[in-house]
């Protein structure tokens, strides 16, 4: 008989709802799972808001109180979506009670918070992860393949920008995610979170960085609907260097006009580079420079590696090989390694100490901003 993981969730927010479809829909993109997965309690801030989810999806605890969940000897699993500035707190409180912990990104708010929870997690045996879904589409997969085979060879530079337009429309009152005191940041934290991911899983760890902050609009629309002075970053801009020896930019920004969800990332070697957009989320483009060149190009450019959906075993072919995938297709393959790990007790990446790796790189990157200097990891 497979044993079922049973999950409280906290917070049922966009990322909220997005846990419970991957839970739910597991079954359907990976065959003859040795396990199976179930939500099983649903905490918000209001008693009415959660017996209404509780009630359209099934779930069978509805709660305000996010202890109801953590202390219940039934519930293996809490799967944080909260607010930042309470994953700390909530983390620290679930580890105590023996639970394994799935929690969005970033981590926390301060890199001492994330260092700590690393700390307790590796002493705790369980298995916690951060969820930085990008990692699990299969371009950025085909691209970790061919950076590990070192297709690439050396790597020498590197650029991620993550682009978004939310904070240009002003008369809209802002989103936590806009505000410090509850974000604990900014677009540094939402968006460049992802973008430092990135480039630390497929190249090498930070060692420094040098950071530019911007408000664009210091007065808007609270969250509260009354005027507002703006407290956190809508655009951040950083030169970073790995301990490798490479060199890069990163752009995390809500004020590019013209963007929806552009995620866009280039990595360059001596050997070879690659390119990936998310909003072009199907192909992997891989220049490589071993194909023979001539006078009109030869075959040497960038080629477009159709990865659609072919994910490897145990993923099935669902719905089709050749069918395209969305932005969902990378938080399924996250939430699969994390329960995957879960019912094997093998930890898989990313762990908390990548995601205090993460939370490292941007503290260092507010520092440098507010100092304007370079900054070491």
């Amino acid at each position: 008989m497979k044993k079922e993981l049973r999950i409280g969730l906290l917070g049922f927010g966009a990322m909220g709802k997005t846990h419970a479809w991957c839970v739910h829909n597991l079954p359907y993109y990976y065959r003859d799972l040795p396990f199976s997965a179930k939500v099983v309690g649903v905490c918000t801030t209001t008693l009415e808001k959660s017996q209404s989810v509780a009630d359209e999806f099934g779930f069978a605890i509805a709660t305000t109180d996010e202890a109801v969940l953590i202390n219940d000897p039934t519930i293996d699993i809490i799967d944080i979506c909260t607010p930042n500035i309470y994953h700390y707190e909530t983390a620290k409180r679930a580890l105590l009670a023996g639970k394994h912990i799935y929690c969005e990104k970033p981590l926390c708010v301060t890199a001492e918070e994330a260092s700590e929870l690393a700390r307790l997690s590796k002493e705790s045996g369980k298995i916690c992860t951060v969820v930085f879904n990008n990692r699990f589409m299969a371009p950025i997969l085909r691209a970790s393949e061919l950076i590990q085979e070192g297709r690439l060879g050396r790597i020498l530079s590197f650029s991620v920008e993550y682009l978004h337009d939310s904070c240009l429309y002003t008369e809209r009152p802002a989103g936590w995610k806009q505000n410090s005191d509850v974000c604990g940041g900014g677009v540094l934290f939402d968006l460049g979170s992802h973008a430092i991911d990135l480039i630390y899983s497929l190249c090498e760890e930070f060692e420094s960085v040098q950071g530019v902050s911007q408000i664009a609009f210091p007065t808007r629309l609270g969250m509260d609907g009354n005027i507002w002075q703006t407290n956190a970053d809508e655009a951040f801009y950083m030169i970073a260097k790995l301990r490798s020896g490479a060199v890069g930019t990163i752009t995390a920004s809500k004020i590019a006009l013209g963007s929806n969800d552009d995620l866009n990332l280039s990595i360059v070697g001596e050997r070879g580079a690659i390119k990936f957009s998310l909003m072009n989320p199907n192909y992997l483009y891989f220049y490589d420079t071993s194909r023979p060149a001539g006078i009109l190009g030869g075959e040497r450019g960038y080629t477009a590696i159709e990865c659609v959906g072919r994910y490897p075993s145990p993923a099935g072919a669902f719905p089709a090989p050749k069918a395209p995938v969305g932005w969902l297709r990378g938080h399924i393959g996250s939430m699969y390694s994390f329960l995957n790990s879960v019912d094997t007790s093998k930890q898989a990446s990313p762990d908390f100490s990548d995601g205090a790796h993460v939370q490292a790189v941007m503290e260092a990157a507010y520092l440098s901003a507010k100092e304007n200097r370079e900054i070491k990891i």
